[in-house]
């Protein structure tokens, strides 16, 4: 039903296509604050100009540069609104979830479980190798991290998941009029956007196996579940958890988190491991709690559309 929900004779495939242009539009816009304090830290206050990303992130206080960074997401979230709306005339709960109103039960059961699997993770790892990791804890800059995080990384998880999970496969869902199809290009998609990431080039191409496997997870959950809820809860706690606990000098974000991992950056068994063995365990709970049926039809049958009246109904409440 959730996928079911943006099939209209209109969505053509062009019209996703076009409004991709328009929500990376805005996304660019929404950089220009971050360009515009580029500008005053070289002009005014003469610092280098940065000629690559490591040296952009270096270039203010690791908790301004989160925000600026942050801040471009929300204007990519605003224009998912507006092609949603405009473009598709459809309400942003359609491809949100099937269900009357958005479960916020779902999205906070979804990120406390990822976030109880995440410290515990971190805590096995440090027990293991203590010596690989630096205690960071500065209470200010610490706090100042969890209110911007809290209010901006949440902003980025969801632009990202209303992309994927709602606007992109909806429409892949129109072009194919099955589900395994958009299933398979929104992960990979998904996981592809992440290849520049410096851990990539630290651990290798194998780290792209954990990429597009948690984009094949995401989309997997939200398939299943008839609407995302469970998604944007793991997105949020996967994202908000690993920017306030560790950090190293390698990963995307330097923050001012707890712990600052030393350890030179390898890939091996531990990359595939949340791929092959924690996200299977995941789904079991997930489908014994909201008791999840009929695999095989909700991950590859067919589209079947529905009856006019309803998705009018859908579409304008």
């Amino acid at each position: 039903m959730f996928l079911e929900q943006g099939i209209k004779p209109e969505n053509k495939f062009w019209k996703y296509l076009l409004g991709s242009v328009v929500i990376i539009s805005a996304s660019v816009f929404g950089q220009f604050p971050l360009y515009l304090a580029v500008q005053y830290e070289t002009l005014i206050n003469k610092k280098p100009h940065p000629e690559n990303d490591k040296m952009l992130m270096k270039m203010f206080d690791s908790n301004l540069t989160l925000f600026l960074v942050m801040t471009s997401f929300a204007f990519a979230l605003a224009g998912v609104y507006y092609v949603v709306r405009h473009m598709h005339h459809q309400s942003i709960l359609s491809v949100t979830t099937s269900r009357k109103k958005a479960d916020i039960k779902r999205v906070l059961f979804s990120f406390f479980l990822w976030t109880g699997f995440s410290v515990l993770s971190f805590l096995i790892v440090y027990l293991q190798s203590p010596e690989n990791f630096i205690l960071n804890f500065k209470p200010i800059p610490f706090l100042i991290l969890v209110v911007i995080g809290t209010l901006m990384i949440p902003i980025q998880t969801s632009t990202e998941e209303y992309v994927f999970r709602g606007y992109l496969m909806q429409g892949f869902a129109n072009l194919a009029k099955n589900k395994w199809f958009p299933l398979l290009m929104t992960s990979l998609i998904f996981g592809s956007l992440h290849w520049f990431n410096p851990e990539v080039g630290k651990m290798g191409n194998i780290i792209m196996i954990y990429y597009i496997g948690t984009g094949f997870f995401l989309g997997i959950i939200t398939l299943m579940d008839e609407g995302m809820e469970l998604a944007l809860g793991f997105h949020a706690a996967n994202n908000l958890i690993g920017a306030l606990l560790v950090t190293s000098d390698w990963t995307v974000f330097q923050t001012y988190s707890l712990f600052i991992d030393k350890s030179e950056p390898s890939a091996g068994f531990d990359v595939i491991l949340p791929v092959i063995v924690i996200y299977p365990i995941l789904l079991f709970i997930f489908s014994k709690k909201y008791n999840w049926t009929n695999w095989k039809e909700k991950l590859t049958g067919n589209i079947k559309e529905t009856d006019d009246e309803v998705t009018e109904f859908l579409n304008l409440n």
